[in-house]
């Protein structure tokens, strides 16, 4: 027979481990539960170079799926370098779920009032004042923004329009905010495609004058089936990064077009806020959601927030940037997004 002590011996370690699971079953159910109601998702950040710090990722598109790509990019953030994020998304009051074709309504944007980093994925939004003069306030305190894709573009309001935020407007007319925020702050307004949109892709070419910046690091082959947009000419302080080459097809091994120029679909450039602090931008026209499973794609994109926050010395040789959970992105195209989908849905389990 087993003495009393041999008993406690393996008792113990069993009620210890069933004891520490239900804790820890109990707080991922609150967890949960806490970010069920919201009409965002919230990352916290595990150990790494980015020191808590507070990155928000802004989507809403119609087309290219920023409510998919942004949630997988904030993972990565968060749980493998260290950045706390929140990702925000264009939501139906009537039923608070995610409709990116819902394009005035982004709940969540005060949340840049003490954001590091703002990440836009956005296209021709008509956001009232209300949301809106969170991203004019962030802009006028010249704080850093990466933009993705459809951020060229990000906003859309009438030429007749009253509203204090119009001149960010993608054809704007204003003076001193001519083709609105995607000009005056990203580099270049939306002008129109190169390639045949969905028919043809875009293969990265690095610039060899530049290979060495920080957000080159470790990054060799970009790929993703999204077209090359025109770009008609960069403001002058603008660095291109990665060349696009359009390719005849829409896949990885399609060869490259020779028929067409290439485009600059990754650049740097510098913004000088009205406060009169100059901020790192780094703009690409590639990232919806199917070209981020692009393993260098991603990793550009996180090499770029550190560097817009100029935290290139802490970026690793080689960032880990594994999914976190699975990523299935839908592939692009209007009307044919997620339907049903919540904030909560993207919440880690």
């Amino acid at each position: 027979m087993k003495t009393i002590n041999q008993v406690k011996k393996l008792i113990y370690p069993l009620l210890k481990a069933f004891c520490f699971g239900s804790l820890s079953l109990i707080l991922s159910t609150q967890i949960v539960h806490a970010q069920e109601g919201e009409k965002w998702v919230t990352y916290e950040p595990e150990n790494g170079p980015g020191n808590g710090k507070y990155i928000v990722l802004v989507s809403g598109d119609e087309e290219y799926r920023s409510e998919e790509a942004l949630p997988m990019l904030a993972k990565i953030l968060a749980k493998h370098h260290g950045f706390k994020t929140t990702v925000l998304f264009a939501i139906d009051p009537e039923n608070g779920e995610i409709d990116p074709e819902y394009n005035t309504n982004i709940p969540g944007l005060e949340h840049l009032e003490t954001a590091d980093l703002m990440v836009l994925f956005t296209r021709w939004r008509h956001l009232p004042a209300e949301q809106m003069k969170y991203i004019d306030a962030y802009t006028k305190a010249g704080k850093p923004v990466v933009a993705m894709r459809t951020s060229t573009h990000a906003f859309k309001y009438d030429s007749d329009e009253q509203s204090p935020y119009a001149r960010y407007s993608s054809d704007s007319k204003v003076e001193g905010w001519r083709e609105g925020y995607g000009r005056q702050v990203l580099g270049e307004t939306w002008v129109a495609h190169h390639g045949k949109h969905g028919k043809e892709g875009t293969r990265g070419l690095i610039n060899g004058l530049h290979a060495a910046h920080p957000i080159l690091k470790s990054v060799q082959d970009i790929w993703g089936p999204t077209d090359v947009y025109t770009i008609r000419d960069l403001t002058e302080d603008a660095e291109v990064l990665l060349w696009g080459q359009t390719t005849k097809g829409m896949s990885a091994d399609a060869p490259l077009s020779y028929e067409k120029s290439v485009m600059p679909v990754a650049w740097t450039k510098s913004y000088q806020s009205e406060s009169g602090k100059t901020a790192r931008v780094f703009t690409t026209t590639m990232g919806a959601s199917i070209d981020l499973q692009s393993e260098d794609l991603r990793r550009m994109m996180v090499n770029a927030c550190f560097w817009t926050m100029e935290m290139e010395d802490q970026i690793p040789e080689e960032a880990n940037v594994e999914y976190v959970g699975e990523y299935e992105p839908t592939m692009f195209g209007f009307g044919d997004h997620q339907k049903g989908l919540k904030p909560s849905d993207f919440v880690l389990k």
